[in-house]
């Protein structure tokens, strides 16, 4: 999953030893998301990651991320952990497509005044009454 917006808050990095005696380290950040209606969602950058993705706050990017829910004492909590992130970049906006300009059909110059009426001439004629058919 991607998520498009600008980093507004860093609220720092927290770091500890796991059961097994392995240290740990997460940095949790706030990003405001773009739109007529902008959410903000709080994430995590785990593990040797934190040292990887440099982000600054006041900057917009593109973070990919994987959402996980757990339960504890019946609660349910949400994490968004982010796994890349780069650069935010505006759409570029292609300009539309410009239709092909045939200009006007061309039509028949008029016979000049006086000259002979041409009659298309018709040499499609059936060979035989069972080929009568027009395809």
């Amino acid at each position: 999953m991607e998520i498009e917006g600008k980093i507004i808050l860093d609220l720092g990095i927290q770091s500890g030893t796991s059961k097994a005696g392995n240290p740990w380290k997460k940095r949790e950040m706030v990003l405001e998301t773009f739109g007529a209606y902008p959410r903000k969602v709080k994430f995590h950058i785990f593990g040797d990651r934190v040292d990887n993705i440099h982000l600054e706050p006041g900057r917009d990017y593109v973070l990919s991320c994987d959402l996980e829910s757990r339960e504890f004492n019946g609660r349910w909590y949400t994490d968004v952990n982010v796994y890349q992130a780069r650069d935010y970049m505006a759409p570029v906006q292609n300009p539309a497509p410009q239709m092909p300009s045939y200009g006007a059909p061309q039509q028949p110059a008029a016979p000049a005044f006086g000259a002979p009426a041409t009659q298309p001439a018709f040499t499609a004629s059936p060979a035989s009454s069972d080929e009568d058919l027009p395809f």
